[in-house]
């Protein structure tokens, strides 16, 4: 006989998490905090558009909800910048995009959990990332660019492998158009965007995009059978 099923409370409904990168302004993060978005990602690469300087961000921190992360960006940034960065703003979580290796990320981090963004050309980029960076506690998945990142392009989500080592974050030219397609197809724990919700100047995000944006991750969780909480 098989056992009682426990109680649904102690069943958590799955969700995919949010995050929205590239924020510089105080009624962007308030807006973002306002539509449940899980993480806020910081630029610190000086050739963003987006970039931000360390007194800056600080001041941005300080509208950072508890409950949500505050991640750091950095490309190919000395071990001591980041470290200085991520102690000044109060950075939850730092994110390298650019060529570091895992142990150039392991030096750089501290005491913070790290992510580490791939540049996806093919597929078994993903697949030697998951060995490569065997301490990271999420992979973002982004498309390749001569640049690093906020391209707004695709990559082949084929590429994907059904079977993960560790958690994996989507990103690459995601919209509200068709994030549900890619949660739907991908199956991520989560969901990066920038370029989907910009607004008409690179510095400031189009409200009506982030809104559009969360309602169509909740759509599509919902299709899988989950829900937002």
């Amino acid at each position: 006989m098989a056992p009682p099923r426990p109680p649904d409370r102690y069943h958590r409904p799955v969700r995919t998490r949010i995050k929205f990168c590239g924020l510089v302004r105080h009624d962007d993060i308030a807006l973002a905090a306002s539509l449940g978005v899980d993480a806020i990602g910081f630029v610190f690469y000086p050739r963003s558009p987006r970039h931000l300087e360390i007194d800056e961000a600080r001041r941005l921190r300080r509208w950072v909800p508890s409950y949500v992360a505050a991640v750091g960006l950095f490309v190919n940034a000395a071990p001591e910048l980041v470290q200085q960065t991520a102690r000044e703003v109060g950075l939850d979580v730092i994110q390298f995009h650019g060529d570091e290796t895992a142990e150039q990320c392991q030096a750089a981090r501290g005491t913070l959990p790290y992510w580490r963004g791939i540049a996806v050309r093919g597929p078994g980029d993903l697949l030697e990332s998951f060995v490569n960076f065997g301490d990271v506690e999420v992979v973002l998945a982004d498309a390749f660019s001569e640049g690093y990142g906020g391209s707004g392009g695709k990559f082949d989500w084929s590429w994907i492998p059904a079977v993960r080592a560790k958690p994996m974050f989507l990103s690459g030219g995601l919209s509200a158009d068709d994030v549900g397609e890619a949660i739907g197809r991908v199956r991520p724990v989560g969901v990066d965007v920038s370029t989907g919700i910009q607004g008409d100047e690179p510095r400031v995000k189009d409200p009506d995009k982030m809104q559009r944006f969360v309602a169509a991750v909740m759509a599509a969780d919902q299709r899988r059978g989950g829900a937002r909480s």
